[in-house]
């Protein structure tokens, strides 16, 4: 029986099974396959499927396309694409420190910091500059603002004040005092909530001091997950914006710590793990 070999990984919780589009059948159509292989029970389970393929190397080395457990396409994943860039480092197939890694939210420069063990890496990344106007989040507003900061929506009969950004994908960020309530079930009211036409990752954000946030995440398409590049990345960005911390800025979640630097360029700069889970072959 023909199988994709496949590769799972995860940054600090947040899981993908990372795979070579040549391995996948032309008749198998993506969303398919994520839909399958991705659902916990009866699959191999993951918060999504990172597919590489090999770029001519003149503006990046590899594409990856991140397909959600839904099987809709992700415009970039801080967690997929780190544990496709750890998937090419595991199986020797790039062999250099930096590689540029194209995605549909533009190329992005990862950097191995520290390769712990066989199948453990650090890597930082450069995922690009934040977009906050409103309809590059996008959210739906009747005029168009240069930003999108504490804008009321209610859930579960509770008002949020939703700040937003795209760092890749939409995320909406409410500043809360504790997670002593039911976030769970705003998250998911919230993140397909009429405001934001395209859906949006739903963050709920607790500002420690002035360099330390701490998160709870419903991710887009995955409900909640432990960690989230995406979201670690944008909650930083608007802690920052703001006024409420400064530009470095660690992210605390349910799986783990992420370092976030938004440098004085615009560019963001993020730093963590991507870890191998198993190996595996998927029957087709």
């Amino acid at each position: 029986m023909p199988a994709i070999k496949f590769c799972k990984f995860h940054g600090f919780g947040n899981d993908y099974i990372v795979i070579e589009k040549e391995q996948i059948p032309s008749a198998l159509e993506l969303p398919d396959l994520a839909r399958s292989i991705c659902e916990r029970h009866t699959g191999v389970g993951s918060d999504g499927i990172a597919v590489l393929s090999k770029s001519d190397g003149t503006t990046a080395d590899y594409f990856c396309e991140i397909v959600n457990p839904d099987g809709s396409i992700a415009g970039f994943s801080g967690n997929g694409t780190r544990s496709a860039v750890g998937y090419l480092f595991y199986n020797s197939i790039w062999p250099y420190p930096s590689l540029k890694l194209e995605t549909r939210s533009g190329i992005k420069v990862y950097t191995l910091i520290e390769n712990e063990a066989e199948g453990h890496y650090w890597l930082e990344a450069e995922i690009g500059k934040p977009k906050f106007a409103s309809d590059k989040v996008p959210v739906a507003l009747e005029t168009r603002s240069d930003s999108v900061v504490d804008h009321p929506l209610t859930a579960g009969g509770r008002t949020f004040l939703m700040s937003c950004v795209n760092v890749g994908n939409p995320v909406a960020c409410t500043f809360v005092e504790d997670f002593d309530f039911d976030w769970r079930s705003a998250g998911r009211e919230l993140e397909v909530h009429s405001f934001f036409p395209e859906k949006a990752n739903i963050v709920f954000v607790k500002v420690i001091d002035r360099e330390n946030i701490e998160l709870r995440i419903w991710e887009r398409a995955a409900g909640e997950t432990t960690a989230s590049g995406t979201c670690a990345s944008g909650s930083a960005v608007l802690s920052a914006f703001t006024g409420r911390t400064d530009r470095t800025v660690s992210v605390l979640t349910e799986g783990g710590t992420t370092e976030v630097f938004w440098r004085k360029d615009d560019e963001i700069l993020i730093a963590g793990r991507a870890d191998l889970a198993f190996r595996g072959e998927w029957p087709v």
